[in-house]
């Protein structure tokens, strides 16, 4: 089987297909840093985070880019509001600087809270101007662009292409436009779609951060920073584009038009800019409206942990929907996803306790071999996968696999981890902690087993089995163990050493 991805544009599913052979480019839209993200913001995310954990699972090598929106984006996608950064930069009284790196800061303890991976590559809007300009000259050059009240806009009416992603068509929107009597924001707009390239002070006489451009000094709109990031870390043709699905009919459409009418003719000869798009769906409250800032239903992850919540019973709550799905959330599906994770999390701490503890739990990578049952469940879980990331599939597998107790426990530790990179819920990390946690053990130093008369010989028994690993007479120490867990007898390899206790 090979992977196969829902791709936006065409609206079907299609065979993954790579411009260079097991590599994989991809661009994923990152956070406008003008505030917390929401956990609606969030999913986006996760689903970026499972996309990078299932290439690298599959075999591909990747570079993942992911920008930082640090100026440009007004509240409205479409060119219309207050820049959002200088908006709240007024509300704190503090520098839009200051604001983008204490909200940078915010997002990725978030990220790490959420065990998400960091990007191969993080780029910030502000450091990459000098880029947006050049790219925008190619796109003047060939003919795209009019300048009107001290702004360069483009013009949609010259890309004949433009709404393909989203299905649009723009004889159909003007008409739509005239019929609704839309009013147009922006009166130096000759179409209602076109769209700011680089504003200059007739748009914000006060605005906080400017460059010098051949259009006369300001700042560039939000679109063009995706193009022109994109391209400088990925090159003019890559792979993979991903967002919510709210960027669809604007900002990754306006994309569109903007990077590939940049092109050469040898650069269209090449293909598209972008091959594939993914998008993942809302996160939604109560089934009823997608969450957002200006709605009033505005959670942050810390909203979460604050009610006592890990952030990883957000991650499982997302991992059970996929992501192409709203997600519907609401404090009882919080719940039952914390419960479903805890029990997860116990099963995977007996796993790590009959394969030898936190030992073997240590040693326990991503690359053993799998054979029969292991091999089969692995078989499922990446079929799973490999259908268009498909994680609440995958995640029953993992629970399949981890109740198996025909498979050795050793075998099944290994498994786990190696479906947990995927997962990214730190099952064994989560496991050994549980452990650790667990109710007061007698420790093997023969010490605490006062009126047990069964105690020196369990004693005896788990120090010979300790002695038997040590000289990696690992059969021994089975057998030992084996004969202990008959008698009801657990043992737990701890941080302090070796405990056992009365199942």
């Amino acid at each position: 089987m090979a992977l196969k991805l829902f791709n936006t544009m065409g609206k079907k599913l299609q065979e993954f297909v790579p411009l260079q052979e097991g590599f994989c480019g991809f661009y994923g839209c990152g956070p406008t840093v003008y505030n917390y993200a929401h956990i609606g913001n969030l999913r986006a995310y996760v689903f970026l985070d499972t996309l990078d954990r299932t290439l690298t699972f599959l075999g591909y090598k990747k570079k993942h880019v992911m920008n930082i929106t640090d100026i440009g984006h007004l509240t409205g996608d479409a060119d219309d509001g207050e820049d959002k950064m200088l908006k709240t930069a007024k509300e704190r009284q503090q520098s839009v600087l200051d604001i983008a790196k204490f909200y940078t800061d915010a997002f990725f303890n978030d990220i790490d809270r959420l065990n998400i991976l960091r990007p191969d590559v993080v780029c910030k809007a502000t450091d990459h101007v000098p880029e947006m300009i050049e790219l925008i000259k190619k796109i003047e050059e060939n003919g795209h662009t009019y300048m009107a009240g001290g702004n360069l806009y483009y013009d949609v009416s010259t890309y004949p292409d433009y709404g393909k992603l989203a299905n649009l068509n723009l004889d159909d929107l003007q008409a739509g436009a005239g019929k609704r009597k839309v009013v147009v924001v922006d009166q130096n707009k000759r179409n209602p779609q076109d769209f700011v390239l680089w504003f200059t002070k007739s748009k914000f006489e006060e605005q906080a951060l400017v460059w010098d451009s051949p259009w006369g000094k300001g700042y560039p709109g939000w679109h063009i920073e995706c193009s022109a990031m994109s391209m400088k870390y990925l090159g003019k043709h890559f792979d993979i584009h991903t967002g919510g699905i709210d960027h669809v009919p604007v900002h990754h459409t306006n994309e569109i038009a903007q990077s590939e009418g940049s092109f050469s003719a040898e650069d269209r000869a090449q293909g598209p800019w972008v091959n594939y798009w993914l998008h993942n769906a809302f996160l939604v409250i109560e089934g009823a409206t997608k969450m957002s800032k200006s709605s009033g239903n505005f959670l942050t992850l810390q909203s979460l942990v604050d009610k006592g919540y890990d952030p990883l019973d957000y991650r499982y709550f997302l991992l059970g929907a996929h992501y192409r799905s709203p997600a519907n959330f609401s404090w009882n599906s919080m719940d039952s996803a914390k419960n479903s994770r805890a029990s997860l999390v116990k099963r995977a701490a007996k796993v790590v306790q009959a394969a030898g503890g936190a030992e073997v739990a240590e040693k326990s990578g991503v690359s053993a071999e799998f054979t029969g049952k292991t091999a089969e469940y692995l078989q499922k879980f990446t079929a799973a996968m490999e259908n268009d990331l498909g994680t609440p599939a995958a995640l029953g597998v993992l629970q399949t696999a981890i109740k198996d107790e025909s498979v050795p426990a050793e075998q099944t530790l290994a498994l786990m981890a190696k479906m947990d990179s995927v997962l990214g819920l730190k099952l064994v990390e989560s496991a050994k902690e549980s452990l650790k946690n667990a109710p007061a053990a007698q420790i093997s130093s023969g010490g605490g087993h006062e009126g047990d008369p069964e105690a020196a010989e369990i004693d005896a028994l788990v120090a010979e089995r300790t002695a038997a690993k040590k000289a990696k007479d690992f059969a021994k120490a089975d057998k030992i163990r084996d004969e202990l867990s008959a008698r009801g007898i657990v043992i737990v390899d701890t941080p302090s050493g070796v405990v056992w206790k009365r199942n």
